[in-house]
């Protein structure tokens, strides 16, 4: 019972998060609710397309998800009780505002993507180094979001016969389609059946856990380390834990829904709030991690705590803690679930590499040769890359995306301080995951320098404190350019 009181208390935060901390967000940015949208001063047909808030929400919230809240948390539990706490400070002070924020500005520049906002605050060099930065990001994850979907459907659906690569060429293909065709076409459509299976994994493992006689949070002394492999929490789980806490990969994808959405008074609704559901979901899957650790599952003939599972195979996990919750119906339908997450980031992810590679180069896309000429060569990179070693692709994914966080709350930080603005608010989190990257590059082993953690640290902390000292000792830039 007072697990199940802790992780009720966790998600009151998240909500509490939302209307106290991001309405502080939305005044000290002092944006003009006012505003025109883009999508009707910039109406396309194509990317620039008005929609209703609930499907702009839904669209992002989806978006935004992926495999992190599920895979991630879920592989976060092995930390012990502290990714409860992660989860919840991270997206209220980090994450959330960092969708949020970024969201803000790209509205007040008609939409524009992340590099385009960053140039306007830093400068054309900053932006072209940031334009390679997304795309190399999105690039890598229309590969692992192929690559895992993929195998979870060859594992769900075998009396199909389909290989993994079978599968995924059937998601490049449908990938291809959402990137090139206009954003109501396929994405408008489909996205709410997807929101049905998502909604139903989500709630049944809620409703699930308590119900199936597992103790909920059985363990909840925060400097537990239930780690197998005896891996420090400082700083793995920051990286472990992305999506459900904060995560570089939103900040890219924030301006598709910016151009679609009709009112700039329901930016934070659809922005922080999004962020705050997909915490949510990501406490749910960190929860059923910890609850069930060390429950005995048979798995090709052997008899795993889930703990040892989630370290050989965190997609194998997901299917087991969903059969042992919902039965072999209801986990059918929530592997799909997790399924149709991977897929609505992959897909989103394709179409705004091709509008950030089309405003690098200012190239108009309304017409769907000139949409086609930049997806083709888009998607044989995808292809190009997916034939490299996984365990390599995934070894740094992990850190770009975060890196990619630190480096847009550097530019917000920058914005609101062009501003005149209250830019502690973004300073603080910008500090904390420079601190945390920098660390995470020298120490983790995934990386391959496997320094000393004491060392790893120290440098970490002299070149925060370098990046606050030439931050607080360096004129402020003039306001930023509104063209």
């Amino acid at each position: 019972m007072i697990g199940l009181c802790v992780l009720l208390a966790c998600f009151a935060a998240l909500i509490g998060g939302y209307f106290l901390y991001g309405r502080l967000a939305e005044k000290v940015y002092g944006f003009d609710a006012g505003m025109e949208m883009p999508c009707k001063s910039m109406a396309d047909g194509v990317d620039y397309v008005a929609m209703p808030v609930w499907k702009v929400f839904l669209i992002q919230l989806l978006n935004i998800a992926g495999l992190g809240p599920v895979v991630g948390a879920l592989s976060g539990c092995l930390f012990g009780p502290v990714a409860l706490l992660w989860i919840v400070i991270g997206c209220i002070f980090a994450g959330a505002l960092h969708d949020f924020l970024a969201a803000l500005m790209s509205a007040e520049y008609r939409g524009a993507n992340l590099p385009e906002v960053l140039g306007r605050v830093m400068g054309s060099t900053a932006r072209r180094f940031m334009g390679i930065v997304c795309v190399f990001l999105l690039l890598l994850v229309g590969v692992v979001f192929t690559m895992l979907p993929a195998s979870m459907l060859h594992a769900l659906l075998p009396t199909l016969g389909w290989s993994s690569l079978v599968w995924g060429l059937v998601i490049l293909l449908y990938y291809f389609l959402a990137t090139i065709l206009p954003i109501q076409t396929i994405i408008g459509r489909i996205y709410p059946i997807f929101g049905g299976l998502f909604l139903f994994m989500t709630v049944g493992l809620m409703v699930g856990l308590p119900l199936s006689g597992h103790t909920v949070l059985p363990e909840l002394d925060v400097t537990s380390n239930f780690h197998p492999q005896q891996l420090g929490i400082w700083p793995m789980i920051f990286v472990t834990i992305a999506c459900g806490a904060i995560s570089g990969f939103h900040a890219t994808q924030s301006p598709m829904m910016v151009r679609c959405l009709v009112r700039a008074s329901s930016l934070r609704r659809v922005f922080y709030g999004a962020m705050i559901v997909e915490g949510m979901v990501a406490l749910i899957w960190a929860a059923v991690g910890l609850s069930l650790r060390e429950t005995v599952f048979e798995v090709n003939g052997e008899s795993l705590p889930l703990a040892d599972i989630i370290l050989r195979s965190p997609s194998l996990a997901v299917n087991e803690v969903c059969r042992e919750l919902l039965g072999h119906t209801g986990a059918f339908l929530a592997v799909l679930g997790v399924v149709v997450l991977a897929i609505t980031s992959g897909d989103t992810a394709m179409r705004c590499c091709r509008l950030m590679t089309a405003d690098m180069f200012h190239l108009p896309q309304k017409k769907i040769v000139s949409r086609l000429a930049l997806a083709l060569p888009i998607f044989i990179l995808v292809i190009i890359i997916s034939q490299l070693d996984f365990s390599t692709i995934w070894r740094y994914f992990g850190w770009a995306n975060q890196t990619l966080a630190c480096l847009t709350l550097w530019c917000i930080t920058l914005f609101l301080r062009q501003r005149s603005r209250g830019y502690w608010i973004s300073l603080l989190p910008a500090l904390f995951m420079s601190l945390m990257c920098v660390t995470f590059l020298l120490h983790s082993p995934d990386c391959r320098i496997e320094m000393p953690l004491p060392y790893a640290t120290a440098v970490g902390a002299v070149l925060t404190l370098g990046l606050l000292l030439v931050f607080l000792l360096r004129r402020p830039a003039d306001k930023p350019n509104q063209e």
